[in-house]
């Protein structure tokens, strides 16, 4: 996200919760899955996302130059290979950044890659590199919006979001802000893209086609300021990521912070089921995770509270299925870097098992935890 791509250590995990035993913290089991390439201190990483349509888990696997393409089913690995890294010093520290991001649509996929500030399209089916656009900044978030047809990539080190065209990658537009754009998410129905400024303790809404600030709301997440964010599109819900809790603000009509909740420190992303209206929130420092449902009126009610392995720092997602899933493979998941995680759960479709895989703070190695 805002920081420089840090050695997080390449695991993903398989987190299996049956619907019975949200509260249970003590039934799961795990094995691990090795990603391939990766060096004795571990794999850099920054987002992971499920791809519905191909079924498969796409990890960005920064500092070795490849994106590594998990089919959840079988725990085979593909990889698209040849992204540039490059070397960078970060707090007196040398360390090897490469492909951090990646997002869906109409047919392909795109890969940001701090290695070399790009953007490249990326064919699903047989995981060959198109058109690639070079930005002036290094890439954080990365997001498909449908209704443009354009990829909009935040670049938080100049304080801009980039507007690519999805067919070209022509960067066509470049958005300025008085503050560092963090986290995304993007409203259809409203014609909205949602951006915090993190520095600042704001929240903004972007109208998709002026390109014009149509709203500035104010989360009050303190110093360390707003992170990720989600939408319930359909109320108008956007939840909000502060360090230590998960904020309801009603973008439906004046921003305003409709219920929150504490979710211990250390919160980076998060991730939203519509479906079941629950929330997935990691807190690294507190080595835990909130899961949380939020109903039609914006309350935040608190499901379960899952302890992790102190050393792990990660952003989880709950079980969703959606139109076209077929109801196998995870809904999505990403591997956060400092080792922060997200998941989005495996959503099976009829049963009361429902694997979520996320990262771990574990050398190399994708942890898959089934329910015990």
């Amino acid at each position: 996200m805002k920081t420089l791509l840090s050695r997080s250590f390449a695991a993903i995990l398989v987190f299996a919760l049956a619907a019975a035993l949200l509260g249970a913290a003590d039934k799961y089991t795990t094995h691990n899955l090795p990603l391939p390439g990766a060096p004795p201190d571990g794999v850099g990483m920054d987002y992971v996302a499920y791809d519905h349509a191909g079924g498969s888990v796409w990890v960005p696997a920064g500092n070795t130059g490849a994106v590594d393409v998990v089919d959840p089913a079988t725990d085979k690995i593909r990889q698209v290979t040849g992204f540039p890294t490059k070397e960078v010093t970060v707090r007196d520290r040398k360390r090897v950044i490469g492909p951090s991001s990646v997002t869906f649509g109409d047919g392909k996929v795109y890969i940001g890659n701090r290695g070399d500030s790009s953007v490249c399209a990326v064919d699903p089916k047989s995981l060959t590199r198109g058109k690639c656009e070079v930005l002036s900044s290094m890439p954080d978030g990365i997001a498909y919006v449908a209704a443009t047809k354009e990829v909009w990539v935040t670049t938080p080190r100049d304080k801009t979001i980039h507007i690519l065209d999805a067919v070209t990658l022509h960067d066509k537009a470049t958005l300025t802000f008085d503050g560092d754009p963090e986290g995304f998410a993007v409203d259809g129905k409203r014609h909205r893209f949602y951006t915090n400024l993190e520095d600042k303790d704001k929240t903004l809404a972007i109208d998709l086609t002026s390109h014009k600030t149509v709203a500035t709301w104010n989360p009050a997440c303190g110093e360390g300021g707003p992170h990720g964010l989600r939408l319930d599109e359909g109320n108008g819900h956007l939840f909000v990521a502060c360090s230590a809790k998960l904020e309801v603000l009603d973008a439906a009509h004046d921003g305003a912070v409709l219920s929150s909740i504490d979710t211990g420190n250390g919160v980076d992303d998060f991730d939203w089921v519509s479906s079941s209206r629950l929330l997935y929130v990691g807190a690294s420092r507190d080595a835990k995770l909130t899961i949380a449902h939020d109903d039609n009126a914006g309350k935040l009610t608190l499901v379960a509270s899952v302890p992790r392995r102190g050393e792990e720092r990660e952003r989880l997602s709950p079980p969703q299925r959606r139109r076209g899933s077929g109801g196998r493979g995870p809904d999505a998941l990403t591997q956060r870097r400092s080792s922060r995680a997200y998941a989005r759960d495996l959503g099976r479709a009829g049963g009361a098992h429902q694997p979520a895989l996320f990262g771990t703070a574990r050398p190399a190695q994708v942890p898959r935890v089934r329910s015990g």
